[in-house]
């Protein structure tokens, strides 16, 4: 839900991204794909993202591992959980022309290193420091959306019962939930089996878990 799952698709349109991407970077961005400014400067706590216009293979999820560390505290959720989530939605690359360009392409695709769709954004943004940004600034902003990517796991864990019956951690359903929304993860914690994509992506989750780890020090 969070993120674009549409990984067998990634193959036929790639060639199609990748050259508007080329197209893009070599012309510039176009004015009407700028992010809305909702001020002079992004707030000081974000800073400048590493890598943010690099090249679309040279992303690294744990070149944010401060930024994750702080949202991580300041929403309650696992800093470990929110590094692998990023790691496990590293699939595509994450330039913001590359973005932009599958998104012409794609209009429902998710935005931002952590695969977040406009609803969503919409929705979690309600009520937090962040409710005047918009969507669209999450390739750009790469802390916006860890910030966005926190806050959703922990209206997620908001939702969980005191107690489940099936075999998932605090941190499979929050992953799950992630993956395929809050109705498919309060399913899976009452005994629904996940299709082949949300196992795909929880056994893509236990598979990243240590290097996360790793990653944010734990």
């Amino acid at each position: 839900m969070a993120g674009d799952r549409s990984g067998r698709r990634w193959v036929t349109v790639v060639v199609f991204a990748l050259a508007l991407y080329v197209v893009i970077r070599a012309a510039g961005t176009p004015r009407g794909d700028s992010p809305p400014r909702t001020g002079a400067s992004a707030p000081a706590t974000r800073g400048p993202a590493p890598s943010a216009s690099a090249t679309p293979s040279s992303y690294d999820p744990a070149d944010y591992a401060t930024q994750v560390r702080a949202r991580a505290r300041q929403t309650g959720v696992s800093a470990q959980l929110v590094m692998a989530v990023l790691y496990n939605e590293a699939y595509k690359p994450h330039d913001p022309a590359f973005e932009r360009a599958w998104q012409k392409y794609k209009p429902d695709a998710a935005f931002g290193i952590a695969n977040m769709h406009r609803a969503t954004f919409d929705e979690v943004r309600k009520g937090r420091d962040f409710a005047g940004r918009s969507w669209t600034e999450l390739p750009d902003d790469r802390d916006l959306a860890i910030e966005a990517e926190a806050w959703y796991l922990h209206d997620l864990a908001a939702q969980l019962p005191a107690a489940w019956s099936a075999p998932y951690s605090r941190n499979d359903l929050l992953a799950l939930g992630y993956n395929t929304g809050a109705g498919n993860m309060l399913a899976f914690a009452h005994g629904a089996t996940p299709g082949s994509q949300a196992r795909s992506y929880l056994d893509k989750l236990h598979t990243g878990w240590a290097k996360a780890g790793r990653a944010v020090g734990t």
